[in-house]
C-alpha cells in the first residue's frame, strides 16, 4: 500500500471516529421544542400543586399578590390566595369547582360564592385548562431563547426565556397594559418535561411600571380530590 493511500485511509478512519462521537447522542432540544414538551406534559397532568409569589405590588387597591394550593382537572382549585385590600394583606381560603368560586371572607366562618374579579384574580380552577390556563403561556411564547442548565433540589432544569402577549397574560393573571409584552423565564425539568417555575415580569399592577409574578409547580398527577364546600 502506498503512503498516499495509507494517509487517505487514516483520514477516513479519523473522520468516522469524529462523526461517531459528535452524532452518537441525541441532538439538543431547541427552546420551542422544550416549551412544546412542557405544554404537553402539563396538559396531560391530572393535578399539580402551585405556589405564587409577587414583587413590586403597590400599597393600594385590591390585588392578588400570592397564593398556594392544588389545581385538578378538569376545573377545580383548593387553596389560599393572598390579596392586598385597603392596604392590608388578606389570606382568603378559596375553592373553585366547575366555574363556581367560593371564598371564606374575613370575619366569617362559612364559604360564600364570590366573583373573583372583585379580589383581583380570575377563576383559579381554570389554571389547568389547555385552552385558557397556564399551558397557554408555553404555547404562545415568542422570541424564544434556550438558556442554561442548572440543578434544583437534585433535578436538572433548563431555562427558556421568551416574550408573552400582554393580553394573554391579562386573561390568566392580570395586566394594566395588555398592549405591552411580558418577559418570561421558564424553568423546565429536562427528564420529565415538567414546568417547574415561570417568572413573569410586566405591568401587572400599574401601566408603565414593572412587577414580577413567580409561579412554581410541583406534585404533578398527585391524588387530589376537590369538592364544593358548604355555604352559609
Amino acid at each position: 500500500m502506498s503512503l498516499r493511500r495509507k494517509g487517505v485511509g487514516l483520514l477516513a478512519l479519523t473522520l468516522l471516529a469524529v462523526t461517531g462521537c459528535s452524532g452518537g447522542g441525541e441532538p439538543e432540544e431547541s427552546g420551542p421544542d422544550l416549551l412544546a414538551r412542557a405544554k404537553t406534559t402539563l396538559d396531560e397532568a391530572s393535578s399539580a400543586h402551585f405556589v405564587l409569589d409577587s414583587e413590586g405590588a403597590p400599597e393600594s387597591g385590591t390585588l392578588l399578590v400570592g397564593g398556594e394550593g392544588d389545581i385538578a382537572r378538569p376545573a377545580s382549585f383548593d387553596g389560599t390566595l393572598e390579596v392586598l385590600a385597603l392596604g392590608s394583606s388578606l389570606d382568603l381560603d378559596v375553592v373553585s369547582v366547575d366555574g363556581t368560586v367560593y371564598a371564606q371572607l374575613p370575619f366569617t366562618t362559612a364559604y360564600s360564592v364570590v366573583d373573583p374579579a372583585q379580589f383581583g384574580f380570575g377563576d383559579p380552577g381554570a389554571l389547568l385548562d389547555p385552552e385558557t390556563g397556564i399551558s397557554q403561556l408555553l404555547a404562545q411564547a415568542e422570541s424564544v431563547e434556550l438558556g442554561k442548565e442548572s440543578r434544583v433540589d437534585g433535578e436538572v432544569v433548563r431555562e427558556v426565556t421568551a416574550e408573552l402577549p400582554g393580553d394573554l397574560v391579562e386573561q390568566i393573571l392580570t395586566s394594566e397594559d395588555p398592549s405591552t409584552p411580558v418577559d418570561a423565564r421558564f424553568s423546565i425539568a429536562v427528564d420529565s418535561g415538567e414546568l417547574r417555575r415561570a417568572e413573569l415580569t410586566g405591568p401587572f399592577y400599574t401601566a408603565g411600571e414593572e412587577a414580577t409574578f413567580t409561579l412554581q409547580l410541583s406534585d404533578f398527577g398527585a391524588d387530589v380530590e376537590i369538592s364544593a364546600p358548604p355555604t352559609g
